[in-house]
C-alpha cells in the first residue's frame, strides 16, 4: 500500500537489499521488486531507502528494534564515474569477456577482492547493458567510445581479439555442421519411413497371394478328387456294360 512505511514494510525492503547482495545483483533490482509488491514506484523506494540508512545510523535504538544488521547496508559514497572512467572500465570488462570470464568474475579481479568496489563495477556495466537495451543496440555491434587519445592495441589486445573471432568461428562451424547433421539425419528418417510403409504394403500384398493360392490349392485338390471319382464310376459303368454284352452273347449262341 502506498503512504506512511510501516516497520514490516521497511524490514521487508532490508531484506530484499541483502538478498541481492549476497547474489552480487544491482539494488535496482531490489527496488523494482519491491516496489511491485507494495505498489509503489521504484525511485520512491530507492530514495527512501538511503534517506532510512542515514536515520537508522543515527537511531541505534530503532535499528536494533528491527533487527537490522547496518553494516550490511552501508551507503555507497564513492563519487560517481568520469565518462572516461566509464569508458576505461567497460573496455577493461569487455575485454575479460572477451577472455571467457563472467561478469562478476571480471569486475571482482578488477576490484581486486573488494566487494563493494566489485558490486560497483558490476553495476556500473550492467547500468550500461541496460541503457543500450532501451537504445535498441544490437549486441555484437563494436562500441565505439570518444576519446581525446587514440590508444594503439597491446599486443594482449590484438591476441585477445583474435582469440575471440577464433572462438566465434568455430562456433559457427559447429552451428553449421550441427544443422547439416540434423537436416542429413531428417532425411534418412524419412527416406526410412518410406521404406518402411512401402515394405508394409508388400508384405500384405505376400500375404494376399499367399491366401489365393491357398485357395486354388484346395480347389484344385478339389477338382482332383471329383475327377477321379468320375473316372472310377466311368470304368464301373464301362464293366458292367461289357459284363451285360457278353451274357446276351452267350444266350444268343
Amino acid at each position: 500500500m502506498k503512504g506512511v512505511w510501516n516497520n514490516g514494510e521497511v524490514i521487508s525492503l532490508f531484506k530484499v537489499v541483502e538478498e541481492k547482495k549476497e547474489k552480487g545483483e544491482g539494488l535496482r533490482k531490489a527496488f523494482e521488486e519491491h516496489a511491485k509488491k507494495y505498489n509503489r514506484k521504484p525511485n520512491s523506494v530507492r530514495n527512501y531507502y538511503y534517506q532510512e540508512v542515514d536515520k537508522l545510523g543515527r537511531d541505534e535504538k530503532r535499528a536494533a528494534k528491527l533487527k537490522l544488521d547496518l553494516t550490511k547496508h552501508i551507503k555507497n559514497r564513492s563519487k560517481s564515474f568520469s565518462k572516461q572512467e566509464e569508458e576505461s572500465l567497460i573496455c577493461k570488462i569487455e575485454k575479460l569477456l572477451g577472455q571467457g570470464r563472467s561478469v562478476r568474475s571480471a569486475c571482482c579481479q578488477l576490484a581486486k577482492g573488494d566487494p563493494a568496489k566489485m558490486l560497483r563495477f558490476q553495476n556500473k556495466y550492467r547500468n550500461y547493458k541496460h541503457s543500450l537495451q532501451g537504445g535498441k543496440m544490437e549486441e555484437g555491434k563494436i562500441i565505439q567510445f570518444s576519446s581525446g587519445k587514440k590508444q594503439l592495441l597491446t599486443e594482449s589486445d590484438i591476441t585477445s581479439l583474435f582469440m575471440g573471432l577464433v572462438r566465434l568461428v568455430k562456433k559457427n562451424i559447429a552451428s553449421e555442421f550441427e544443422n547439416k547433421q540434423n537436416q542429413e539425419k531428417e532425411s534418412l528418417q524419412q527416406k526410412l519411413r518410406k521404406t518402411i510403409a512401402t515394405l508394409g504394403e508388400r508384405d500384405g500384398e505376400i500375404s494376399s497371394l499367399k491366401e489365393k493360392f491357398e485357395k486354388l490349392k484346395k480347389e484344385n485338390q478339389m477338382l482332383s478328387k471329383k475327377m477321379m471319382k468320375l473316372k472310377c464310376e466311368k470304368a464301373s459303368m464301362l464293366s458292367k456294360k461289357l459284363s451285360t454284352s457278353k451274357v446276351e452273347a452267350s444266350i444268343n449262341v
